[in-house]
């Protein structure tokens, strides 16, 4: 069993208030009676399941495996100080919604309404099944154990030449126009290392694009990475002889270096990521 809590609080601070009334929604007779004497929440058995905290909605709203480490009865409310599975990644609602009959989560109501209920589910079985297991990890550069993609990133990998910028211009607007935030390597210094900074950027990236003009070969190794970490590539070039022989099976966008060119760019980038998140 485990419980199920929908609220929409600041689950990240590690103390949250809920209120009592909500408690043992959408859960059955039969179960909930195991937990509460009379009107009482038999605290001590609920803190002894595993915890799934949530908010309110079925797309990219952040959920958290965890655990109730104290519970106090505050008037009508229910005062917790919880704690996070740190061996497992972030969830999110998109996942449990399409596995919603294994959670016992039947109603779409569930989604929409702040409670607390009690399912007869082992959680972690659950999730052994449906979370991407830990991944090798090269020994070049790290990645993390659990992939933590940022849903509105964009990331551009491209020369580092005055020449681009112009370019990335236009791959700026065009991911801005479908609702991205785009960024390149020579945008952040987090790490000592460049190539540190360049695989964080691609891991976390939702969309990566790739100009291959100039065959540059940090491009192609990019490329590679993004490819091998399953992210939706575009590749972008101004001459068709720039894409590698291994690529040539995929489609890419062939642009012009002038004014008119890259609104084009920027209109054929924007249709592709709409095609690519599903607008």
């Amino acid at each position: 069993m485990f419980n199920l809590l929908m609220f929409n609080v600041d689950w990240p601070s590690g103390r949250v208030i809920v209120p009592m009334a909500r408690m043992f929604e959408y859960t059955d007779d039969h179960i909930a009676a195991q937990f509460r004497d009379d009107d009482n929440p038999l605290l001590d058995r609920l803190t002894s399941l595993p915890c799934l905290f949530c908010e309110e909605g079925t797309t990219e709203e952040t959920a958290y495996v965890g655990q109730i480490n104290r519970a106090r009865i505050v008037g009508r409310d229910l005062s917790l100080e919880i704690g996070f599975d740190t061996e497992l990644p972030v969830l999110q609602n998109s996942m449990m919604y399409a596995n919603r009959t294994d959670l016992q989560m039947r109603l779409d109501f569930e989604f929409s309404r702040n409670h607390w209920a009690v399912k007869d589910v082992d959680l972690y079985r659950f999730l052994l099944r449906n979370i991407r297991p830990r991944r090798q990890r090269p020994t070049v550069f790290e990645i993390p154990e659990h992939e933590n993609i940022e849903q509105t990133l964009a990331s551009a990998m491209m020369p580092f030449d005055v020449g681009f910028n112009a370019v990335y211009d236009s791959i700026r607007q065009a991911t801005e126009n479908v609702g991205l935030r785009p960024r390149r390597a020579d945008d952040i210094w987090e790490h000592a290392a460049i190539i540190q900074d360049v695989v964080s950027l691609i891991d976390r990236s939702r969309i990566v694009i790739c100009d291959c003009t100039g065959r540059n070969p940090n491009v192609f190794y990019e490329a590679g990475i993004a490819h091998t970490l399953g992210r939706h590539v575009i590749l972008i070039t101004q001459s068709e002889h720039d894409i590698p022989f291994d690529l040539r099976h995929l489609r890419y966008i062939r642009y012009l270096n002038n004014t008119e060119g890259r609104a084009e760019l920027t209109r054929a980038l924007q249709t592709r990521m709409q095609t690519l998140l599903g607008h």
